[in-house]
């Protein structure tokens, strides 16, 4: 029997705007979950909305899956920040589950300005818990976004956001009517600051290609696969449970040779940069024993904190680590890969970069 569980649910986006969030929206729109009666995009870029806005304006009538109509009651934009207590807890007022979004998540960046990271990626998320724990508000479903870099955290970002599951985490014992769980995933396929478009400006600027090392590899998902991920576990998650995708790995190097193709264009190794990890890691040796494998498409990362385990106990799990550097995909496969995604990439960047790959 399907269920549907964000049917006639208010629902509120931190960091809505941003290339996660745009693509959240647009599949919240087609309702494959349920109708929302609403949804929240809420960031503190006033530009960002106002050109999603007309985005959604532009389209008045059904498109691809996407169903528009009625969208103006649907789609609302509030600027706020989730710094900001009392902005957080206005917006989360009207909300019955809660997507947060909103980061700081460029490496280098956190590594220049850590305290701004952890305004923005513990701070943020400790505000989302606190107005809901001091006023008791009805949110259902809290979804902390994370990432990779939160497993054996080496820079900044990626301690903020370990830190970040750890506050939701430990929110269902101080907030117990609030289911607060996460999803952590790796490299996304077109994401801003993210290492294929910028293969493909320095393609298109005639190179050179730039990599840090030869050794690393990455994870490779798209967007929609990023949404699924946060799908699957709005529908199945127990309260603390972290999900986890599945999901193809890579070289770098092989990457760019994928995009550079037959064109005379070099590579250049330039060193590791500021917090940047040779692999990704998306779950760790010491959460591998608590790593159960209830689906073939997600791992699932039981809670650290013994009050909040469910399940049965004898569920299988992982014997070690999950890396980027333990099944790499070949060149061939890589390049296949790519271009089974060139399509749904250009659909939600809104570009022709993938052409690069003819």
């Amino acid at each position: 029997m399907t269920t549907y569980p964000l049917e006639n649910k208010r629902i509120l986006i931190t960091g809505g705007t941003g290339s996660l969030g745009k693509v959240l929206t647009r599949r919240l729109l087609s309702n494959e979950l349920g109708r929302p009666q609403q949804i929240i995009i809420f960031s503190r870029d006033e530009a960002k909305q106002h050109f999603m806005r007309m985005e959604y304006m532009q389209r008045a009538v059904t498109t691809d899956e996407v169903i528009y109509q009625n969208f103006r009651d649907l789609l609302t934009f509030r600027i706020g920040d989730v710094r900001d207590f009392h902005s957080v807890s206005a917006a989360l007022q009207q909300a019955d589950v809660v997507f947060n979004a909103a980061a700081l998540k460029q490496v280098p960046t956190c590594e220049y300005f850590p305290y701004e990271a952890v305004q923005t990626n513990i701070t943020g998320p400790e505000n989302i818990v606190r107005a809901i724990r001091e006023q008791r508000l009805p949110v259902e479903t809290v979804v902390g976004i994370s990432t990779d870099k939160a497993c054996k955290p080496v820079n900044v970002m990626g301690m903020t956001k370990a830190i970040q599951e750890r506050v939701f985490i430990s929110a269902n014992l101080y907030a117990p009517e609030t289911r607060f769980i996460c999803v952590r995933y790796g490299n996304v396929l077109a994401s801003r600051g993210s290492v294929i478009p910028l293969f493909h400006d320095q393609i298109r600027s005639g190179g050179p290609v730039t990599i840090t090392t030869a050794d690393m590899t990455r994870f490779l998902l798209s967007l929609d696969d990023a949404v699924d991920v946060i799908f699957e576990a709005i529908q199945s998650a127990q309260r603390g449970e972290t999900y986890i995708p599945r999901v193809p790995a890579a070289k770098v190097t092989d990457i760019a040779a994928t995009l550079i193709g037959e064109r005379p264009i070099e590579t250049q190794i330039v060193g590791i940069r500021p917090g940047e990890k040779i692999h990704e890691i998306l779950v760790s040796e010491e959460e591998a024993h608590r790593t159960v494998t209830r689906s073939p498409k997600y791992y699932t990362i039981r809670p650290i904190l013994p009050e909040l385990v469910t399940g049965p106990a004898d569920e299988a799990r992982l014997n070690g680590e999950y890396s980027s550097a333990d099944s790499v995909m070949t060149p061939d496969a890589l390049r296949t890969l790519l271009h089974s995604r060139s399509l749904l990439v250009e659909q939600q960047t809104g570009s022709t970069q993938w052409e690069l790959l003819s």
